[in-house]
């Protein structure tokens, strides 16, 4: 299994927006055989952490992720997306515990 942590910097004020959008694109993320480990909000300094796996390697993580990535169902997803991250920190990570 590989874990892929991700963090967003939210625009003051948007959180509420994307948290009522974020389903959206997990039930696709699901699709492509993707699960959700974790989903944080953080409201006071505007930050979103979630920590997503997939069966297999890194490599293998970044094929099917390539695969999600180029989906009509992604694009569909993303067509209401609130457009709210201002940033992003995306990378690999070992759980610990």
């Amino acid at each position: 299994m590989t874990v892929q942590l991700r963090r967003y910097e939210i625009e003051p004020g948007r959180m509420a927006d994307f948290l009522q959008w974020f389903p959206t694109v997990l039930a696709v993320r699901e699709q492509f055989g993707f699960r959700v480990l974790s989903a944080l909000a953080e409201e006071e300094h505007s930050t979103f952490t979630w920590a997503v796996a997939h069966d297999g390697d890194e490599a293998d993580f970044l094929e099917v992720e390539a695969r999600y990535n180029a989906s009509p169902e992604r694009a569909a997803a993303f067509e209401t997306f609130p457009a709210c991250i201002t940033e992003k920190e995306i990378g690999f990570a070992t759980p610990v515990v």
